[in-house]
């Protein structure tokens, strides 16, 4: 009989991966993760296939328990992480014994945090993704009690001589300031916003309480269209900033239906999404410039990072004989 790990407190807490790649052409919106970088740090912290199901935990606090031993990862926003009661860091492997609960409280700077179990649990899919579509009403919120079955089972894993684990892996954390720092390209509309589309980056913004997965409404000196005529429906990327007729901005996030029919002012760069993904209601961030060689040597960069990460991860856990699906 497998082993689960059953939800004690749920929060608002989902079960995730990256997404559906390349289903926009089918009508179906990316979802997924709302902070890449971090899910996939989790799971590679944990062995895992970087896309591998894991779980979302916005904002609230969570707990769980595994009926047998497991080796966890938490990533994302800061927060306490107890098993059993005992203080355990972030963004490093964690070993959970049996029967011991794991607690994230305290999330805050930012909003989502990500948990990974090595071997990954079982998860529904649809077209070739577990991430929840709210729109198909794909992927419910889990509830308390509720029980995810685990692919693999971990042995027990302790230091030889001090029965403290032992991980240093040294994994790429991003910033987690007050203030967010929020990369974006020029937009197919840019030229229809004349001198006041400078605003995107001179002025900070405020984000809406009514900003969700799908796309964060923010407050503050909107640039103004000068050309006149309908912008005709279209298909429009996540990460797009529209400037709709209001007072406000609407940056698309992985949620976005595919098409819109907005001016697009600017489009987020891939590792501002992430950071975007992590954004609370009421913060603040201001916009800055990239050109598209900038956005791709950043993502590359950070792409490099957990490659070299998962490097480590594999050395550490040979040398610990921790078996990884990837090993299989």
């Amino acid at each position: 009989m497998a082993d689960t790990l059953t939800i004690r407190t749920a929060g608002i807490a989902t079960v995730q991966d990256l997404g559906r790649v390349g289903r926009s052409r089918y009508g179906l919106p990316a979802n997924g993760a709302s902070d890449q970088h971090s899910a996939r740090v989790a799971n590679v912290l944990c062995g895992n296939d970087e896309r591998a199901p894991l779980l979302e935990i916005t904002d609230l606090d969570f707990a769980c328990v595994p009926s047998g031993d497991i080796l966890i990862a938490v990533t994302g926003a800061p927060a306490d992480v107890t098993v059993g009661g005992t203080v355990h860091p972030q963004w490093e492997p964690v070993p959970v014994r049996a029967g011991e609960t794991v607690r994230v409280t305290g999330i805050r700077r930012g909003l989502r945090v990500y948990l990974a179990v090595l071997g990954s649990f079982e998860a529904d899919h649809l077209q070739g993704s577990c991430a929840p579509d709210t729109v198909l009403g794909f992927g419910p919120a889990l509830r308390e009690g509720e029980e995810l079955a685990l692919r693999t089972a971990c042995p027990p894993i302790d230091h030889p001589f001090s029965r403290i684990p032992l991980f240093r892996l040294n994994a790429p954390v991003p910033p987690f300031p007050t203030t967010w720092t929020i990369d974006v390209t020029d937009g197919p509309d840019r030229a229809e916003f004349g001198d006041t589309g400078q605003r995107l980056l001179d002025a900070p913004f405020t984000v809406s309480p009514r900003s969700n997965h799908i796309g964060l409404r923010l407050q503050g000196e909107v640039p103004r269209r000068i050309t006149q005529g309908e912008v005709l429906s279209r298909g429009v990327p996540v990460g797009a900033v529209e400037v709709p007729a209001g007072d406000e901005l609407l940056v698309l996030h992985r949620g976005r239906g595919v098409t819109a029919g907005y001016p697009v002012l600017a489009v987020v760069t891939a590792t501002g999404l992430s950071a975007l993904g992590q954004v609370r209601p009421g913060q603040t961030i201001r916009f800055r410039h990239r050109t598209l060689d900038q956005a791709v040597a950043a993502h590359r960069a950070q792409r490099g990072a957990v490659d070299a990460l998962r490097t480590r991860v594999r050395t550490a856990f040979d040398a610990l004989r921790i078996r990884t699906p990837a090993a299989d």
